[in-house]
């Protein structure tokens, strides 16, 4: 299911007008289009500050937000593309330590889409060259680049080197494109691999890890798996991460949950494993701390949509799959019974999603997911009920839910299932990610 943005700059929505027109409508992997690009462009992925490139199914996002912010906090500007974005496009990529504005984006997206020869080329393709021309033209220190989908034929994976690549948790996701096995999943994210640049990867069962190893070995690439090369836990509020070439007594990580432990760590190891950059353990330390990454168990302040449902806890997660349902229900156990306004893209398995949060699921509203294709609600209360929550019902949009909603002031209400229906509650409380 492909991407999309609107803008309220003039400038920019010109441009994305321009690439809706250009595009075939769906996410594509593959390099043929974007190699012609970028080669068009001065192939500006090869006049880059040196990267970091971080693939994961769960975790990137956070890994990327700890890697920015320690980079940051040792006085130096970084830049990073990050995907998908939840209200603004902006929100994909920072230039010196500051979302890109509306001017340069609109100049980088037009400049990339005048290159293209009148090819036809993606949403991700495009921004992803956007992205790269932006990098190619305002000096930084390091560069972040996220993967899209999979890694070894990710649009970003044309990027011809890297201080460390990362994988971070791994789970069944984009079925269409990785199929359904971890193994396989796996040796599509170990595509970021390249000759003589650290893979350092979080703890996976035997198997995954040995399919990784086998495609890391045949890049040249040296893996540096967490439980052998770096080991990171949160004991007494604190991260204690410990290598080869230490110890570190570190903040626990401001981001919510336990799975931060070892996003954090991959950060933090990523970061101790290459040489170009020196980053203090007091820099790690303010990163931890400060770490923000929006609509992940993000805690709604006040704003339109909170005040429809005074005195309520409201938590806002983008979390879409099996295991970050997993790791939602792991955080958010001891404040059962919840109520769940949910909305979920019809690509996504709807009852392997609400599988490990019905037992803390009092109350559910299914809601759409603005402009995308979704599970219809009504089909979504059904799967909740035979799930075991008896109070399932629908409503046309999160507003409703929340003025239909009766929990009162100890209600505890998480908004989940999409990062586009995150983005649009977002956007209504007024809280746009800068």
């Amino acid at each position: 299911m492909a991407d999309r943005a609107t803008s309220d700059s003039p400038q920019v929505q010109a441009q994305l007008d321009r690439l809706n027109a250009m595009s075939p409508g769906r996410d594509i992997l593959g390099f043929d289009r974007l190699r012609g690009l970028l080669a068009r462009l001065g192939n500006p992925e090869r006049q880059m500050p040196p990267a970091f490139h971080i693939a994961g199914t769960n975790g990137k996002g956070s890994t990327c937000a700890y890697l920015r912010g320690a980079i940051e906090a040792a006085g130096m500007k970084v830049h990073a593309y990050t995907s998908p974005h939840l209200v603004r496009l902006n929100e994909r990529i920072r230039l010196a330590n500051r979302l890109v504005d509306d001017a340069m984006l609109a100049q980088f997206l037009a400049d990339t889409l005048d290159a293209t020869a009148g090819e036809e080329i993606t949403f991700f393709e495009a921004t992803t060259a956007a992205a790269f021309l932006g990098f190619s033209r305002v000096p930084a220190d390091a560069a972040i680049i996220e993967v899209g989908i999979g890694g070894r034929l990710d649009a970003t994976n044309l990027i011809p080197s890297a201080l460390a690549c990362g994988i971070a948790q791994l789970g069944i996701d984009h079925r269409e494109f990785l199929g359904d096995t971890l193994e396989g999943i796996a040796a599509e994210k170990a595509g970021i691999a390249k000759p003589g640049t650290p893979l350092v990867t979080q703890a996976y069962p035997p198997a995954v890890a040995a399919r990784i190893s086998a495609v890391a070995q045949a890049q040249g690439a040296q893996v540096l798996a967490q439980g052998i090369s770096w080991q990171a836990n949160l004991a007494d509020g604190h991260l204690h991460y410990r290598d080869a070439a230490g110890e570190l007594d570190l903040p626990a990580p401001a981001l919510a949950g336990a799975h931060q432990a070892d996003n954090a760590g991959l950060a933090i190891a990523l970061l101790r494993h290459q040489s170009a950059l020196a980053i203090s353990e007091d820099a790690i330390a303010k990163a931890l701390a400060q770490a923000r990454w929006p609509a992940r168990l993000q805690p709604l302040g006040p704003g339109p949509l909170t005040n429809l449902l005074p005195g309520a806890t409201m938590i806002l997660d983008g979390g879409h799959n099996p295991d970050a349902a997993r790791a939602i229900a792991r955080t958010l156990a001891d404040k059962a019974p919840l109520t769940l306004v949910m909305g979920l893209l019809a690509n996504r398995d709807m009852r392997d999603f609400l599988k490990p949060l019905a037992p803390l699921v009092g109350r559910l509203w299914a809601v759409p997911v603005p402009g995308h294709e979704h599970h219809e609600p009504s089909e979504i209360c059904r799967i909740a009920r035979e799930l075991g929550i008896a109070q399932a019902d629908h409503a046309g949009d999160v507003p409703e839910a929340l003025t239909r909603e009766t929990g009162g002031e100890r209600c505890t209400v998480l908004i989940a299932g999409s990062l586009y229906l995150a983005g649009e509650v977002l956007r209504l409380n007024r809280e746009i990610p800068d």
